[in-house]
């Protein structure tokens, strides 16, 4: 049911199941001991390309999903997926041989909020399972945004580390099939994002772009569900990073609303300063990573009852930028609350 720009599945619809795989640099941060698969050597997991690595990693996280829950490949009805090659092909070669029914996505770094938010609304509508993976491989978005990484350019202050990992979600409407201990993540409401286009053209600047689609869902879901801050345990955006979190902030600040006390974003949570990621780590596998072990895994132990997640996407890519183009952001919206 649609209220506004809000809409609740047509059932009671659960994260069953969660996975994720990240490569060497993302297992020495903060989040490490979370994670479930890793490539602890050269971020190849094996294969002869980092494109096909990438591909590999919704392999495994996909496969991961199923073993955390007592669901088969057969009992999923739907399956989204996207990265960040060109024709999504990380997810098309990857998830080839699920035999699932198969919708790639294109969000960006939203990808992995427009994934839980599609396949919510399409279980709870008709009672079957979905699943979403998302994912990123920080030289393959090298080779294809910027430059091949043995260039060697150099990064800007403002820029942040695109992330080498892939989560997956499997939702359905009985949660009994879960094999995680701890509570039910149910999967309350969602806010499709509207895109915003505020002139931002530095491609080392996604953080500023995504920025303002992100205050503009936040801010109207507040207004939709009379709500604020205080009513949350966490809201957390994927991924501003350290520049674009500040800018969110500004934002929300200056329309009467402060959410600083209950907020992060998960591209300032997977690195540490030490680890010296400039402004932070992003892709469509920061926000997957960080949701499916880290935060998902907080909610079923009760650290988090209410938590609102905001994928952020820069729309984009460089022949449009390389015309003169601004790039246009967009936040997508999940409400996730646990339950016993």
């Amino acid at each position: 049911m649609a209220v506004k720009g809000i809409i609740r599945p047509e059932r009671d619809v659960y994260i069953l199941s969660s996975s994720a795989v990240v490569g060497r640099e993302e297992y020495k941060g903060p989040l490490g001991k979370y994670f479930d698969v890793r490539d602890g050597k050269d971020d190849s997991f094996g294969m002869k390309s980092w494109e096909m690595a990438e591909s590999e990693m919704q392999r495994l996280a996909l496969n991961g999903a199923f073993a955390g829950s007592v669901i088969s490949q057969a009992d999923v009805g739907f399956l989204f997926a996207g990265d960040l090659q060109n024709q999504c092909v990380g997810s098309n070669y990857g998830l080839l041989n699920f035999g699932i029914p198969y919708l790639g996505l294109y969000g960006a770094c939203s990808t992995a909020s427009e994934g839980i938010m599609l396949a919510s609304l399409i279980s709870g509508a008709t009672g079957r399972k979905a699943a979403a993976v998302s994912s990123s491989h920080n030289c393959s978005a090298e080779r294809q945004f910027r430059f091949p990484m043995e260039y060697g350019g150099q990064r800007t202050p403002t820029s942040q580390w695109t992330v080498t990992g892939a989560g997956a979600f499997i939702v359905g409407t009985a949660p009994e099939e879960t094999k995680h201990e701890g509570r039910n993540v149910r999967v309350a409401d969602v806010m499709p994002g509207i895109p915003l286009d505020k002139g931002i053209t530095d491609i080392n600047n996604m953080g500023a772009a995504m920025a303002p689609a992100a205050a503009d869902t936040i801010l109207r879901y507040f207004r939709d569900t009379d709500t604020s801050a205080e009513d949350y345990d966490l809201i957390i955006t994927g991924d501003l990073g350290r520049e674009g979190s500040g800018i969110l902030l500004e934002f929300i600040r200056s329309e009467g609303y402060d959410i600083s006390s209950v907020h992060n974003d998960c591209g300032l949570l997977i690195y540490d300063e030490v680890m010296d990621k400039h402004a932070g780590g992003s892709g469509c596998g920061c926000s997957a990573v960080v949701m499916a072990a880290f935060i998902l895994e907080k909610m079923r132990r009760g650290e988090y009852d209410n938590v609102l997640f905001i994928g952020t996407g820069a729309l984009m890519n460089p022949v449009v930028l390389n015309q003169g183009q601004s790039i246009p952001g967009i936040g997508h919206l999940v409400h996730l609350v646990s339950e016993d």
